[in-house]
């Protein structure tokens, strides 16, 4: 069965911003089913238009930004 955006639900999101970057948590669940946290990252380019790109690695900073934005999708996944 291939992917069908209409069937994916948003439960959760938000963002931890930065002038050169932004990192989102968000819980998702695809067609009713089991909810899933994701983590993205989108830097801004040199227009200023933010874009998506590999979360990669964190520093200590974009962790401590982000922990209590996972804690808090945490309580969506029971």
């Amino acid at each position: 069965m291939p992917y069908d955006s209409s069937l994916d639900e948003c439960l959760f999101a938000k963002t931890h911003e930065t002038e050169s970057n932004k990192i989102t948590v968000s819980v998702y669940s695809y067609n009713k089913g089991q909810k899933k946290l994701q983590i993205t990252r989108e830097n801004k380019s040199a227009d200023g238009q933010f874009r998506f790109t590999k979360l990669g690695r964190l520093v200590k900073e974009e962790i401590e930004a982000i922990l209590p934005l996972i804690q808090e999708a945490m309580k969506l996944l029971d």
